[in-house]
Order: structure tokens, then sequence, then C-alpha cells
């Protein structure tokens, strides 16, 4: 690897990820890459740095979401390697297409092999924050691993005077579990009910909502749709308040809408995506795996 103390490791922060890059400069005290970038009349994207990075190891910090974001974290990957960095890490806060991790259907594509495999044509390592499925790491061709925004917002909840957790279905009670247990409160998950046809009733499997401050958190929330109705069922049994916290914000078909009109208590994202909602940051997680993963920052 050489001497690395003739060397530097620079941060490449994209347009999605500055607030989190400008985190990790600052938590790992590493400069951040002065570049370029801007858009043609046609929307095409360019990208220019200005600092020499010949011999030298580079973190990109790029959000892949949504599709533009995408192309211009290929751009970001061919411009560095071009420049002749010594290594390449690519951090993803958000690992978009990664929901889609085998074939539902025959004939489809599975967009979390096929960017995985884009992404890693131009770094040496990833490393992403809670994807979906752990499994996906697998379809990148270098080393790959995923950290977990839950502690950070745990300790954002442990202020909130939270009585309990809960998970919005029994496959993310982990999460749920792992938060309580660093905001020393119970937890729990939700559970589907259906009462007939037309009418589903969603209930805490265990504990009773009667009078307690109550956080759903979750990895992703996408259109709110079941949060909204976990909100306003919770709400109904008596629940005192309902927050909702997840890592990835996506907020997308009036999600922020339906949230609010379910009269939800406060909405907590992290800064994966850069919401109004990113009140916490996602940098600890990250700067620790690097911290433990990266050979140049362990030194």
């Amino acid at each position: 690897m050489g001497d690395l103390r003739c060397r530097i490791m620079y941060i490449l922060g994209g347009t999605s990820a500055k607030t989190i890059a400008t985190h990790l400069g600052k938590r790992l005290q590493l400069p951040l890459l002065q570049t370029t970038y801007k858009r043609f009349p046609d929307d095409e994207f360019y990208v220019r740095l200005h600092d020499t990075i010949a011999g030298q190891d580079v973190l990109i910090v790029q959000t892949a979401y949504p599709d533009q974001r995408i192309v211009e974290l290929f751009l970001m990957q061919d411009a560095v390697h071009d420049a002749g960095a010594k290594s390449i890490s690519v951090i993803l806060p958000y690992f978009g297409y990664s929901r889609q991790d085998k074939k539902f259907e025959a004939g489809e594509a599975i967009s979390a092999r096929a960017i995985a495999q884009h992404i890693s044509m131009n770094a040496d390592c990833v490393i992403t924050v809670d994807p979906h499925k752990d499994h996906v790491l697998n379809f990148f061709s270098v080393p790959a691993y995923s950290c977990s925004a839950v502690s950070t917002i745990a300790q954002y909840l442990k202020e909130k005077n939270i009585d309990f957790v809960l998970a919005p279905d029994k496959g993310a009670k982990e999460r749920a579990k792992e938060a309580a247990a660093l905001i020393n409160c119970e937890y729990d998950y939700l559970e589907k009910t259906r009462i007939d046809g037309f009418t589903v009733k969603i209930t805490p499997k265990k504990l009773d909502a009667r009078g307690k401050h109550v956080a759903i958190i979750d990895d992703i929330i996408s259109t709110g749709t079941t949060m909204a109705q976990s909100i306003k069922e919770l709400k109904k049994q008596g629940a005192k308040s309902v927050s909702v916290a997840c890592t990835h914000g996506l907020f997308v078909g009036g999600a922020k809408e339906k949230l609010k009109d379910a009269e939800c208590d406060e909405i907590i994202s992290t800064d994966t995506i850069e919401t109004e909602y990113s009140k916490v940051s996602a940098a600890e997680c990250i700067a620790e795996t690097l911290l433990k993963t990266v050979p140049q920052l362990k030194n």
C-alpha cells in the first residue's frame, strides 16, 4: 500500500449526499475534493475534478437514487479512476433499485444486481446503509459492507419519552428490538387482522397503545400508506402520540400528506435522502464502518 504518511485520502461528495460527505469529512478529518458539477441544456451531467488525486485514495459519497443520481455516480467514478486514484471506496447512503433483489416473475431484470455490477466496475469496496436485504451485498464483485443508522435514530427518540417501539410487521421486529434496547423501552410489531372483505385492523401484537407515546420504526418510508393507516389505528386505540422514523425517507406518492392527515406527531428520517425530515445523520455509522473496513483509515 506504500507509505501512508505520504498519501491523502479525499472525500468526493456527490450532488445527492453533500451533507453526509461534509459530516464524514469532519468526522474522519479528511479533505473534500474540489469539484465542478453542472448540467447541460439537454440535461446531461458534467463533472470535473480540480484536485490532483493520482496515487491517492478517494471516498465517493453518492446516494444512488433517483435515476439521474446513478448516472452521476458512474461519471464520478470514471473521473476518479481516470485521474489515477490509488483506490476508490464508494459510499451509497441509499442503494436505489436494491428492493428488486430477485425475479418475482419470469423475464424480470434483477435491478439490484444490475446496478451493483456497474458500480463494481470502478470501485475497490462499497458501503451502504440499511439495505432492505443484506444479501444484495453479494451482487457486488468487490467487498461490500452494510451499516445501520438504527442506533442514531434511537438516540434521537430517547429524548422523546417514547414508551415503546413498533415494527411495521413481524419481519422488521429486530430493528425495533435494537432501537428499544438503546432507548430502554419495550418493543412490539404491528399485526394485521382482516375483519371482513373491506376492513383490516392493525394492532400491536402484545402491547397496549392506550395512553402511550409510540414510535414506529422502519428502514424505508416510500408511499407512507401503511404507516398512515397504522398511525390512525393506534390513535383510535388511545395512543397519546405516534411518531414514525426511518433510515430512508423516500416520501413519494403524497406520503407526507398521508402522514400529516393521519395526525402523525413527528416524522423522522436520516440524511441518506435529504429532506426536511432529515433530523439525524447516517454519517456516524458510515464512519465507524469505514474505520473498520478500509485499511488506509485503520492506521
